[in-house]
């Protein structure tokens, strides 16, 4: 059983930054693969970013060369760092992890909301 714990999220103006943070809970933790998904209001929920157990990531093509997807095992924890950010990146984000390499994502945390001002 793993507990994925967001935090990060805020206002920010179009072309800042925020880094979102994911603390999970669990010693195995590291041989979890991790995504950030976000949703926004009147869309369906997308994949932004995942990265695996060894730290391969991939991007959507909408936010390559912008977000970053790291890990840091030895504090559990999955980052998101947004840069150059755009109204269009208005969502609540969430950070999901599985144990396995690929198919859906089991654990999912409660969201953060980022928000983008024009």
């Amino acid at each position: 059983q793993v507990q994925l714990v967001e935090s990060g999220g805020g206002l920010v103006q179009a072309g800042g930054s925020l880094r979102l943070s994911c603390a999970a809970s669990g010693r195995t933790f590291s041989f979890y693969r991790t995504g950030w998904f976000r949703q926004a209001p009147g869309k369906e929920r997308e994949l932004v970013a995942g990265i695996t157990s060894g730290g391969r990531a991939n991007y959507a093509d909408s936010v390559k060369g912008r977000f970053t997807i790291s890990r840091d095992n030895a504090k559990n924890t999955v980052y998101l760092q947004m840069n150059s950010l755009k109204p269009e990146d208005t969502a609540v984000y969430y950070c999901a992890a599985d144990k396995r390499s690929w198919g859906n994502y089991d654990y999912w945390g409660q969201g953060t909301q980022v928000t983008v001002s024009s």
